[in-house]
């Protein structure tokens, strides 16, 4: 009895060695299928014109597979597929129609299902039947790698924690070749979408850019920046750099007047602190006034600078009912020489009706 015991321990042993020495069970090795694109969007598509799409996979499991059996999530879609052997680290298309004879915005699904693999490998074809396909009627002013675009920046203004906003790019694929533009170093709170995924020679599309707001740390103000690719594998630069700001509100629900009238409220002393010329000196000073006007305490939550070449300093971050803070700012002439933009100042409070407050800076 303690013979077969320990036999029968042997062998769990043996297994859980071979997992952990390949980080992952045999059946899954041997029915690994990879796709550079396993969502392909074909952007407009024509009304009862049907619209093919090609999916390139490769078997980069140990050994050969066989596709047994293609399913879809309707009626309206055909597939082709290999009918034969498929042999390790060989490429193979499975190549599927729509019908597109529903309009309107459409997303279907193909699974494929190998011999001896327990779970099907899915795969996205979506869309917009539309009556007539309407190009963008803008003009593309800028150039971002290899691809024309309508704008080169994206500023989402005065989102409220938990929503979605989504910011458009128009693309337009002046080149000789396909395009599969991407989007690359996306954090985790920005989700990208092109349609359509391949954009030919001289054709337009738009890539869709939702901001997660719900993913993202703290309030207030946000810059990253993210790169247009030309097709997978491209490389970053600074020419196809896509400058991304985000200002996170806290969100209040709904306050009725008489929930108001105990709510804090904020009254600065301007929106603009001309701070007049350097005139030879390295530093500027100035000072703000911020009073609550509320019936409950003013919490500034954040405060932020949307350049370089100014230092803040709030003399209190809470401000009871009746009582005032100074906002003293500084402004640094050697730094403030390479920008561009207005020097500005963001402050982010629990003041429902006014939750933003942005301050000009005005120094020569």
């Amino acid at each position: 009895m303690m013979h077969m015991k320990k036999m029968v321990w042997m062998i769990k042993a043996m297994l859980v060695m071979g997992v952990l020495a390949t980080g992952m069970p045999t059946r899954a090795l041997a029915q690994l299928i990879t796709t550079p694109n396993q969502v392909i969007d074909c952007g407009q598509v024509l009304f009862r014109k049907p619209v093919t799409v090609h999916f390139e996979l490769t078997n980069e499991g140990q050994g050969s597979i066989t596709i047994k059996k293609v399913e879809t999530s309707c009626g309206c879609t055909e597939v082709n597929f290999p009918k034969g052997i498929i042999t390790e680290n060989k490429p193979f298309i499975v190549s599927a129609t729509f019908d597109a004879k529903q309009m309107g915005h459409f997303e279907k699904y193909i699974d494929i299902f190998t011999q001896g693999a327990s779970l099907p490998f899915t795969l996205t074809m979506k869309g917009v039947v539309v009556e007539e396909v309407k190009d963008y009627g803008g003009e593309y002013q800028y150039v971002l790698g290899k691809l024309k675009t309508d704008r080169k920046e994206i500023f989402f203004d005065d989102v409220e924690k938990g929503e979605n906003p989504v910011a458009e790019i128009h693309v337009l694929n002046t080149t000789s070749e396909m395009a599969n533009p991407n989007i690359m170093h996306l954090p985790p709170y920005l989700k990208a979408d092109v349609s359509p995924s391949a954009i030919p020679p001289g054709k337009s599309g738009v890539i869709y850019l939702t901001l997660r707001s719900d993913r993202m740390d703290d309030f207030g103000l946000t810059q990253t920046a993210v790169y247009l690719g030309f097709k997978p594998g491209d490389k970053i630069s600074e020419d196809k750099q896509i400058p991304i700001t985000a200002i996170l509100l806290p969100s209040f629900g709904m306050v009725t007047e008489q929930q108001m009238v105990y709510m804090p409220k904020l009254r600065i002393s301007d929106t603009t602190l001309d701070l007049g010329e350097f005139a030879g000196k390295k530093k500027k000073k100035g000072t703000l006034v911020i009073e609550n006007l509320g019936r409950t305490d003013l919490e500034i939550s954040k405060i932020q600078t949307f350049t370089e070449g100014l230092e803040i300093e709030l003399t209190d971050k809470v401000i009871q009912p009746g009582s005032s803070a100074k906002l003293k700012v500084t402004a640094d002439q050697k730094v403030l020489k390479g920008v561009k933009r207005t020097p500005q100042i963001l402050l982010i409070s629990n003041d429902p009706r006014t939750p933003k407050v942005i301050v000009d800076i005005n120094v020569k």
